[in-house]
C-alpha cells in the first residue's frame, strides 16, 4: 500500500514523466464527483458523505491505488452486486474485549470504519478492544484507519485477508493474499502509521506505475519466465508477486490469514478465491487505549526519543532524509492541498463518465 508513495510528486515531475498526463485536481472537487456518483447508486446521505471523503483523503495523501484508481471498481462491484450500498454491521458474538460482527456485505471502507470505531469504545472501556468483520468488503486503504485511531490517541493494529494472488515462497502459483497490515501509534499531533501488503508493491501499486508507465523502484515480482522484475505490465501479466522479507512475508501473509479467519469466524483466502471477484473477505481491528497505561505520562516522550534518533541516521544517499513511517504523507497532503491532486487524465475521464 505505501509503495505507492515511494516516488514523490516532484521527482515524477523532474523526471517528466506525467506531467503531460497529469491534471491538479482540488480535494472539494474531488470529493463531490465521488459523492455524485455514489447518489447514483443509492448510497444514503451519511454514507455517501463518509465514503466520498474516504477516497477523497486517500488520493490527498498520494495513495492513488486505493483511491480514485481503486473508485472505478468500487463502483463495478455495487453495480456487480457483490457490495450492499446500504448494509451494516451486525454483531454476532462478544467475549470480553472481542466482539465478532457480520459485515453483511456493506461497503468495506463504512464497515471498516465502524470497526475502528467501535474498537476504540472497546478499548476505553477494557482498556483494549478487538473487532473482528467476517462478510465483508475491501477496506481500500487500510492506513486510513490508523490514522483515525492513532489521532484520537489510539495504538491500533488491524489487517485483512485478500483473495489468493501471492505464490508461498518457493511456489509459482498463487495460494496466499498479499494480506495488508497496519500499525498505528499517537506522535504529536498527526501520527506514526506503518501500513504494507505483504507483498513488496501491493497489485495497486503496481498498477499505479503502470499507469505512469514508471518502472517499479525495486524488483516487485517476477516475469513469466520467473525472473525477478521491476516491469509492472509483466508482473500483472504473471501475477507472481514478490513476498516482502521472501520466505518471512509469505510465512507472515499465512498467519494474518489464519488469526483473521480464528478470530472473525469468516473466509479464508483460500475460501474467498473461490468466488468470482474478491468479497466476503475477513478482517481485524485492534485499539489500545494507551491514556490507561501505568507509564502513560512518559509515552509521547519516549516516543519522540525514538524518532529523534531515527532522523539521525546516515542517509546512503544524503539528497534523501530518513523518514518514520507516514511522515511521507504528511508533506504529500500539505502539497496537495495547496496545488491540487495530481491525478492522471485518463482515470479523471474514466470516473466523470461512470
Amino acid at each position: 500500500m505505501f509503495s505507492s508513495l515511494a516516488v514523490s510528486n516532484e521527482e515524477l515531475e523532474r523526471k517528466g514523466r506525467i506531467v503531460a498526463e497529469v491534471l491538479r485536481i482540488p480535494v472539494d472537487q474531488l470529493e463531490s464527483e465521488f459523492s455524485r456518483i455514489l447518489d447514483v447508486l443509492g448510497f444514503e446521505s451519511e454514507a455517501r458523505s463518509r465514503c466520498a471523503r474516504l477516497f477523497a483523503e486517500n488520493t490527498l495523501d498520494g495513495v492513488s491505488s486505493h483511491g480514485i484508481n481503486r473508485f472505478p471498481r468500487f463502483v463495478q462491484y455495487v453495480r456487480d452486486g457483490y457490495i450492499r450500498v446500504n448494509a451494516k454491521p451486525e454483531i454476532r458474538h462478544r467475549a470480553g474485549a472481542i466482539e465478532q460482527w457480520d459485515g453483511c456485505l456493506g461497503p468495506g471502507p463504512l464497515n471498516a470504519l465502524f470497526a475502528t470505531d467501535r474498537a476504540m469504545d472497546l478499548a476505553k472501556e477494557c482498556g483494549i478492544g478487538c473487532v473482528a468483520l467476517f462478510n465483508t468488503n475491501h477496506w481500500m486503504r487500510g492506513g486510513h484507519y490508523a490514522w483515525r485511531a492513532a489521532k484520537a490517541g489510539f495504538v491500533f493494529i488491524g489487517w485483512t485477508n485478500t483473495t489468493s494472488n501471492m505464490p508461498a515462497w518457493g511456489a509459482v502459483d498463487c495460494r496466499l493474499g498479499n494480506n495488508p497490515l497496519v500499525l498505528g501509534v499517537p506522535f504529536k499531533d498527526e501520527a506514526i502509521v506503518l501500513d504494507m501488503a505483504m507483498s513488496q508493491f501491493s497489485y495497486g501499486s503496481v498498477e499505479s506505475y503502470q499507469i505512469k508507465s514508471m518502472p517499479l523502484p525495486l524488483p516487485g515480482g517476477y516475469d513469466r519466465a520467473g525472473v525477478l522484475t521491476t516491469d509492472p505490465s509483466e508482473i500483472l501479466e504473471s501475477r507472481r508477486l514478490l513476498p516482502v522479507g521472501y520466505w518471512k512475508g509469505s510465512g507472515l501473509a499465512l498467519l494474518l490469514d489464519v488469526l483473521a479467519v480464528i478470530l472473525s469466524g469468516g473466509l479464508s483466502t483460500s475460501q474467498i478465491s473461490q468466488q468470482q471477484a474478491e468479497s466476503a473477505v475477513s478482517q481485524v481491528f485492534i485499539a489500545i487505549d494507551i491514556s490507561q497505561l501505568r507509564n502513560n505520562l512518559t509515552i509521547q516522550e519516549s516516543v519522540n526519543d525514538i524518532i529523534e534518533d531515527l532522523h539521525k541516521s546516515l542517509a546512503a544517499d544524503e539528497t534523501r532524509k530518513i523518514l518514520y513511517p507516514g511522515e511521507r504523507v504528511l508533506h504529500t497532503r500539505s502539497e496537495n492541498l495547496k496545488k491540487g491532486i495530481p491525478v492522471d487524465r485518463s482515470v479523471w475521464e474514466e470516473v466523470q463518465k461512470l
